[in-house]
């Protein structure tokens, strides 16, 4: 493993996203949700539609994602919420009890991904998590070593892509914003971070965001960075 450096770049920080970016993709895990339970994926996302509002006013309109999210509306009344909106595809009701957990069960972790912010920090680059939460927890490892700062939507009051929860982040890290590169599976995720002043990556796969976070800090953080 090369020896840390003082990254020539001025980034110090690197923060990432849990669902979608630490894990499987959130579509294909609520795909698989979906197929279990019987309930038809078009009339999932078509709930979730419906919740949100339209795209424009997302960061304006209340709605239970949002106030799940920030940790205002319990998860059990969400998920009484979210069941009212789906049917089976024969017409049967969608247990409420337990909905969430069913639903993340499906969401899987994305090992690559994991050891690539550990060699982050192994290179002297601070990290943390900044993850939107729907009421489900976290595992214990995430939470033991990897990140210097741990900011979840729900215990904090704020959400992605409020522009104030990337700042807390960065404040929690003791970096300044342009100090520090921000990874997220959603494009508006991403959007709200560079408009906070840090540097965004969208994430799409491990190749691409590995690649990336290389160029953007001036470390090989690749797998091949541990051999030798």
């Amino acid at each position: 493993m090369s020896a840390p450096h003082p990254e020539p770049t001025g980034l110090r920080g690197l923060v990432v996203d849990w669902g979608g970016v630490l894990t499987t993709d959130v579509r294909v895990a609520v795909g698989a949700w979906a197929e279990n339970e019987g309930v038809p994926v078009d009339d999932v996302r078509s709930a979730f539609q419906r919740f949100l509002g339209p795209a424009e006013a997302e960061r304006e309109i209340a709605n239970p994602v949002h106030l799940l999210e920030r940790g205002e509306l319990e998860s059990e009344q969400f998920e009484h919420f979210l069941a009212d909106q789906l049917a089976t595809s024969d017409g049967h009701p969608v247990e409420p009890a337990g909905l969430l957990r069913r639903m993340f069960a499906h969401f899987t972790r994305a090992p690559a991904m994991s050891a690539l912010v550990w060699r982050a920090r192994d290179a002297g680059i601070t990290t943390g998590l900044l993850s939107n939460s729907w009421g489900n927890s976290y595992p214990d490892d995430v939470f033991d070593g990897m990140f210097d700062t741990v900011v979840i939507s729900g215990d904090v009051g704020m959400r992605k892509p409020e522009q104030r929860i990337y700042l807390h982040t960065c404040e929690r890290l003791g970096l300044r914003p342009d100090e520090c590169v921000f990874v997220d599976d959603l494009t508006r995720n991403v959007t709200a971070a560079v408009e906070a002043g840090m540097v965004g990556v969208h994430h799409t796969s491990y190749a691409a965001t590995e690649a990336e976070l290389s160029a953007l800090f001036g470390h090989d953080l690749s797998a091949r960075a541990d051999v030798g």
